[in-house]
Parts: C-alpha cells; structure tokens; sequence
C-alpha cells in the first residue's frame, strides 16, 4: 500500500472527529476537574442555558449560528418600543395600522375602528403573540421600517451581533435572523424592565372587546400557562416563545428560584416530538439550576446595560 493510500484514510478520519467535536455542545467542567451534571439529549438547531444574574452562560450549542427567530424576537421589539409608548395613551386603529400583516399570523383580534390603550396591545403582544397588535404599536411608533431600524440599533447596543430584523413580528422575512446567544441577551435584558417583566410574566390577561366586554386571553408559552399537555414550570417568569414555518418553534424562557435566574433559549427542535420546544427548555432549565454554581461558564454575557 502507498503512503499516499494509507494517508488518505487517516486524514478522513481526522476530519470526521474534528466535525463530530464541532458539533458538540459547548460544556466546561467545575473547578475541581470533576464533570458536570450530565446535559439532556436535545434536537434542536440551536440552544442556550445561561445563569442570567452572573451573566454566564453555562452550555450552549450553535450559540451564534443565525437562524429565523420567529414571535421571539418579538423580546427585542418590546425592549425597543415600550419605554417610547405611553401605556395609557388610547388609539384608535385604521386600515392603515393593520396593513401587510402576513397571511397566516397569529392575532389577539385588534379591529379597525377599535380604540385601544397601548398596554392592551402589549397584553396581545406578549400574551397572545399578536401580530395585529404589534403592527398597530410599530405604526405608534414611526413606521414598520422605522422600527425595524431602531431594533436593530438596539440588538448591537445590548451586544447581540447576529441579528437582523426586517419583520418586526417575527414573520418570517428574507435576511432576517437571530441567534440563541442574542435571544438570550434580549430576553435577559428583558427581565431587567419592569414592564417587559410583568407583561412577560402573565399566564393571563383580559384583552377589550366589542360591546365593552373584555375577553380573557392565555399566554401562548405553554411553560407559562401549563397548558395543551405541558405543566407549568416551578419558578417561571416567562419571557416569549414563537413558531413559524421557517423557524420553527422557538423558545425564551426563564424560571427563578433560589435567587437565581436561568435563562434557556431553543431554536427548532427537530425531534418532532409533540410540546418539544417545551420538553428541551425545561429539561436545559433543570439542568441550568443544577449546575449552576459547579461548572465553569463556557461563555459570559455582556454587562447588561441600562
């Protein structure tokens, strides 16, 4: 055999393990040398389990890779736009507030002709993940595009480097993308405001209707609300969860306990397993809480700023 046929075969194999080492979750072990707790099976494209108090993230996979965020990045919208809009400002919706709502989306029933206080579409925002609603805010604010820029002055001033909004709903869009790692900076962040906290955190609200009746409405983040076969998590706070075609299901979520928050962020599992998205936070959040304090942080966040 020549030295160049038995090269070949070896070189092949190097490359492999290195792909296969890539791939793997990012996992540092304690101080002591010891391993850590023994990270879950997961599926999904990209994830995130970070200690948001100490700003460590403790295991991560594909924490950068830039991928369709869905309804989460609804996180940096908020964080944009709710310190510019007066919860208690009233106004009425036009044909023109509701204008290019992509076909499909999800809504918590905003009609034309009716008035609304800024806080009840924050409600239809968080809770219901209404793209009417945030259209309805975004034209408040400036303009969709207007927003669009403004959060993405926002992603980069918080630190998020990979991402980029062009539908500030989520709504799948081309060249727009987010990574778990920036998804998970913008729901920390998120956590620090009293409003996105308390909004964030509502299994359930009541949304105003025709007639001067107000319909309840459920928090979509199945973790939250312990709802469709999922139990609510023990010390959740919230944050936001997502799903379209492109993305996929996708997921922020945050539980306290202790004094300590953890933050687990999933992109698209692909298991295909009913509630996944939900069963891989929880499971990222159980272990979150149980090495927390043992392993080195693979990664830290930036400062949170104010």
């Amino acid at each position: 055999m020549s030295v160049r046929s038995r090269v070949r075969p070896a070189l092949c194999a190097l490359l492999a393990l290195t792909a296969t080492v890539t791939a793997a979750p990012d996992v540092a072990a304690d101080a002591t040398g010891a391993g850590p707790p023994r990270l879950p099976r997961l599926s999904a494209r990209a994830w995130v389990v970070a200690d948001a108090g100490r700003g460590q993230v403790l295991a991560s996979y594909r924490p950068h890779q830039r991928l369709a965020p869905a309804s989460t990045i609804k996180s940096l919208f908020a964080l944009t736009v709710l310190p510019r809009l007066d919860g208690a400002t009233r106004h009425r919706v036009t044909a023109k507030d509701l204008a290019g709502m992509g076909a499909g989306s999800s809504q918590v029933g905003v009609r034309i002709g009716g008035t609304y206080r800024v806080r009840d579409l924050w409600r239809g925002t968080f809770l219901r993940s209404g793209n009417d609603a945030v259209r309805v805010l975004a034209r408040m604010n400036g303009g969709w595009a207007h927003t669009a820029r403004q959060m993405n002055a926002e992603a980069r001033r918080i630190g998020a480097r990979n991402t980029h909004v062009v539908s500030p709903d989520g709504y799948d869009a081309r060249g727009q993308y987010s990574s778990a790692y920036d998804l998970t900076l913008f729901g920390r962040a998120g956590l620090r405001d009293r409003q996105f906290a308390y909004y964030c955190g509502s299994a359930y609200g009541y949304f105003p209707m025709p007639g001067g009746r107000w319909q309840r409405i459920d928090s979509t983040n199945r973790l939250l609300a312990g709802s469709h076969g999922v139990r609510r998590y023990r010390g959740v706070i919230g944050i936001k969860n997502g799903y379209t075609t492109q993305a996929g299901n996708t997921l922020i979520v945050a539980a306290r306990r202790g004094g300590r928050t953890i933050v687990a962020t999933v992109l698209n599992p692909t298991s295909g397993v009913r509630n996944g998205v939900y069963t891989e936070a929880r499971a990222l959040l159980d272990w979150g809480f149980a090495a927390a304090g043992k392993v080195k942080p693979v990664m830290w966040l930036p400062k949170a700023r104010g």
